[in-house]
């Protein structure tokens, strides 16, 4: 055979990829992920087939023959979901950019075109491989046309191949007799009826004995099964439509050229700025030499010497004089590898006067002040690190300076406003939180996006340019394409994010709160957290000492309840658990799944109070998780200065929450004595304690600011226990009287409001009725008649908008609400009534961290803040100034916000973290 012939069902295709991948969404919210999942097909199916020749078939929306004839017996085609339904102009879309031939004519369905292009190959010597979830195609498989079914197993594509061979080992018929298998036994998927009571097995069997349709009904005297030959008299006409319409045609009537169906350039400029557009960045490394070149805007002039670097400032200073609201693009390259020194991993960051004693890590830097060039230069023993902070920090002082994630170019200067802030200066700015305020759901923002989304702008990304190779080692002309085109983009999105984020009402959450927290953020990883290396050895031997007993105790248990059948299993694997626990055991309220019972924490909870065992594994569980994750995970991150370095985030959650990685240390866990045991291992440095203050109840109170709430408003300026208050009103006795249960079930129905708990929800948190749960949460919201409203208000309103908004103007964008897919949107109400609440909360801490700071360094004392943890902050605090430090906590926490209900911060010191807390 000659050349090979790759054929696709595209609908089929992107269905598939649509039901078996996450969603995805581009910066204006349009569904990607069919489109994603598709090309990653394609490509496996390109790379696997390595074809001369490509064709992508659709079907044409309008009613084919064979959907009228069925329309008239069963109705039509199932609508496709409407997040399904936009990509498919979109797929043609990239097709076309990638020059794919693809093929559709109305009154042909895709079955017909790749029928007839698939016979056409063949008959001109070639291989053909045609690719499809639709069984009905196995009816065109030969000796040369492979059609290829890809199926999911254990959560993987794998891709089913069947020749004519494979289809008679399978189905026991030809290929063309399997078009009558198909009309006896129908297909629901492809709208085909079959005959009632003919499945599979049994269409197999008479077609095996008869060899076709009229062979059947000739013979229908002989098949014994009563039912099944009733069946087949009194649908004879029904099982001639459905051959009718299983038949695909391989004659149909088309234009089609196999010279318009090569490959050879698909990888080309359209294509990747199409893969740029959609951010498919895991795609793009298919993507070779000049094709990923940038196109040259403007001129990056390279320059040497201290004295044309100082001309280059003077230039920049020049332009941004007497005019503080113009921009100024920094583009700054490092060498990773020269922070790894003193902290012991690579992201930690050091003042500008400890980072003069390290290598030099400051590799290049790019200066834009206009539309036409960009300054690049790299650091020598001239030009050093120390000499640029200085030029930068002067030059903050007249303009504002534009970074890309501006928080690691503290490393090397500190802008003007730090020590010289006030209400109407405005910043320095970063387009990475610019973009991410105006989608949260992007988390994962990288120059090259910004330079797509807002400036039609397609440019290389870092790991395209520099591969995995360190920057530093190599060519000069890379290293200035990346730091130049960086300051561009710097320069010229500064401007367009800020009216964006003006004309979304974001302005001042931008300039007032997100800009000033980066400084604070840095500030803290650089201080980082004093850890005892030997008392987290410690710690970490004491849980092996109880993970051991727990392991023998559990093996006992087993041995014992099996006479000894069972000695020994492996209890992290759910299989082996599984099984010894709901077979060998015999224990009620297994739920068996296709990879056998679930051993999920809900489902052993649920078991445990009546199975001392549960209770075993339920520990051991817990306490190898600390040992992995903290005892021994943690310890990697202790640097030369016994220090951790944790890195602060702001643009990773949708409702504006920090978060911390490398490590986690906001997740150190606080539920059972030895996981809180381990803060005792964080300890301040000499002559210092800790201070550890948080808010109570802060988003209960923000629920009772929003909803307008009497009845809550008046409960917490009663400064009585909320939760026992709440007990008293919904259950209607004395507050007195309320005992602990009810006191923990009205708490649950708080804080479950909060986070628009379901009554299913709450009921397995408190292990009680769904109608009792849905009876607390009505007495709950007959007793609060305001948060129903607030609840029904948010979700409106956001619906309305595409939107839900915080006290701050944080938007958290609600694409759910408008999805076909019913949990989805149920998900999307929750998430409309939590995200004003959580997102306000994460604003007004991060208010309360900029006061708190702000005072530390205006009132000149020693201490320091060095962690957040949601809605707790930790100082590092000399002894002489803890009254003061106290004090000043609870001061500025709860003058951070102006709610109808007070904010409440309660400050406790300790020697050590768990005692402070």
């Amino acid at each position: 055979m000659g050349k090979k012939l790759l054929l696709i069902d595209g609908h089929s295709i992107l269905n598939r990829a649509f039901y078996g991948l996450p969603d995805l969404t581009n910066s204006e919210g349009k569904h990607t992920g069919a489109v994603y999942g598709f090309l990653n097909i394609l490509f496996r199916l390109i790379d696997e087939e390595q074809p001369d020749y490509v064709t992508v078939a659709f079907d044409v929306h309008e009613p084919t023959f064979r959907h009228k004839i069925y329309a008239e017996y069963k109705g039509t085609r199932k609508p496709m979901p409407e997040e399904l339904r936009e990509q498919v102009p979109l797929m043609k879309e990239v097709l076309d950019s990638m020059k794919v031939c693809r093929m559709e004519k109305p009154g042909l369905e895709a079955d017909d075109i790749l029928g007839t292009i698939a016979k056409r190959g063949e008959r001109e010597g070639m291989e053909v491989r045609l690719v499809s979830g639709d069984r009905d195609l196995l009816q065109i498989a030969s000796e040369h046309i492979c059609v290829r079914i890809p199926k999911t197993k254990a959560g993987k594509t794998e891709i089913e191949n069947y020749f004519a061979k494979d289809v008679e080992e399978l189905y026991k018929v030809n290929p063309i007799q399997f078009i009558e298998l198909k009309a006896l036994m129908g297909d629901s998927s492809d709208n085909i009826p079959g005959v009632p009571k003919v499945g599979e097995k049994t269409a197999i069997e008479l077609m095996t004995t008869y060899g076709s349709i009229e062979n059947i009904y000739a013979n229908l005297e002989n098949i014994s099964k009563k039912s099944i030959r009733e069946s087949l008299a009194a649908n004879r006409e029904l099982c001639d439509l459905s051959k009718v319409l299983a038949t695909i045609d391989v004659n149909a009537e088309f234009d089609y050229s196999f010279d318009d169906a090569g490959i050879e350039d698909i990888f080309n400029r359209d294509a990747y700025d199409m893969f740029k557009r959609l951010n498919f960045r895991n795609l793009l490394s298919r993507f070779e030499g000049d094709v990923t070149r940038t196109e040259t805007k403007f001129e990056i002039i390279d320059i040497s010497g201290k004295d044309k670097v100082e001309d280059a400032f003077k230039k920049a200073y020049e332009y941004a004089k007497g005019n503080s609201e113009r921009f100024i693009g920094i583009g700054l390259l490092s060498d990773p590898t020269g922070w790894a020194g003193k902290a012991g991993k690579e992201n930690v960051q050091l003042s500008l006067f400890e980072a003069l004693e390290e290598p030099r890590t400051l590799i290049g830097v790019a200066v834009c002040i206009s539309d036409e060039s960009v300054i690049y230069f790299e650091t020598d023993d001239d030009v050093t690190e120390c000499y640029v902070g200085q030029k930068l920090e002067a030059l903050s002082a007249d303009c504002r300076l534009s970074f890309f994630d501006i928080k690691h170019a503290y490393r090397y200067f500190k802008p003007f406003e730090i020590d010289n802030y006030n209400d109407n200066r405005k910043a320095s700015f970063d387009t990475l939180i610019g973009a991410y305020l105006i989608n949260p759901l992007k988390n994962d923002y990288l120059p090259e996006d910004i330079a797509t989304e807002y400036l039609q702008l397609s440019i290389r990304s870092k790991v395209q340019i520099f591969g995995k190779e360190n920057p530093a080692s190599t060519e000069r002309e890379l290293r200035k394409e990346y730091t130049g085109y960086l300051a561009y983009v710097n320069y010229k999105a500064a401007f367009i994010l800020e009216k964006r984020l003006e004309n979304e009402n974001m302005l001042g959450l931008m300039d007032s709160i997100e800009m000033p927290l980066t400084y604070i953020l840095y500030d803290m990883e650089r201080e980082g957290i004093l850890v005892k290396r030997d008392e987290l050895k410690l710690y970490g031997d004491k849980l092996t000492g109880r993970i051991e007993e727990l392991e023998k105790s559990i093996h006992d248990v087993v041995k014992e309840a099996t006479n000894g059948e069972v000695t020994d299993f492996n209890i992290n694997s759910p299989k082996q658990l599984g099984e010894i626990l709901f077979e060998k055991l015999g224990l009620q309220g297994g739920k068996k799944t296709k990879t056998g019972y679930s051993t999920a924490a809900d489902v052993l909870e649920k078991l445990a109070p009546e199975n001392p065992i549960i209770k075993d594994i339920l520990e051991y569980r817990g306490l190898t998780k600390l040992k992995s994750t903290y005892a021994d995970g943690l310890s990697a991150f202790i640097g030369d200065d016994e220090r951790i370095h944790t890195s602060f985030n702001q643009t990773i959650t949708a409702t504006g929450r920090i978060s911390s990685t490398e490590p986690n240390l906001q997740n150190i866990p606080m539920r059972t004595e030895l996981g809180r045991a381990i803060r005792k291992v964080f300890v301040p440095k000499d002559g210092y304690v800790f201070a550890d203050a948080d808010y109570s109840q802060i988003e209960l109170r923000i629920l009772a600011h929003m909803s307008g709430d009497k009845g809550l408003i008046e409960a917490y300026h009663e400064g009585r226990d909320i939760h026992r208050t709440t007990a008293s009103k919904v259950f209607g006795i004395p507050f007195e009287e309320v005992t602990d249960i009810q006191r923990r079930n009205a708490k649950a129905v708080n804080f479950g409001i909060v986070y628009g708990i379901s009554a299913f929800g709450l009921s397995e948190d408190l292990n009680i009725s769904r109608a009792d749960a849905k009876k607390y949460m009505e007495d709950y919201l007959a007793t609060y008649p305001g948060v129903k409203e607030y609840q029904d208000r948010a979700v409106n309103e956001a619906k309305e908008k595409g939107f839900a908004v915080t006290l701050y103007n944080r938007r958290r964008p609600m694409p759910e609400l408008k999805s076909g897919n019913f949990m989805q949107r149920q998900f999307g109400e929750r998430v409309a009534m939590n995200a004003p609440i959580q997102g306000t909360a994460a604003d007004i801490i991060k208010i309360a961290m900029i006061r708190v700071w702000r005072r530390i360094r205006k009132e000149n004392l020693k201490s320091r803040m060095i962690l957040q943890i949601h809605d707790e902050l930790l100082i590092e605090t000399a002894k002489d100034e803890v009254d003061i430090i106290s004090k000043l906590l609870e001061e500025e926490m709860t003058k951070a916000a102006d709610l109808l209900v007070p904010l409440e911060a309660e400050c406790h010191t300790g020697a050590d973290w768990f005692e402070a807390k």
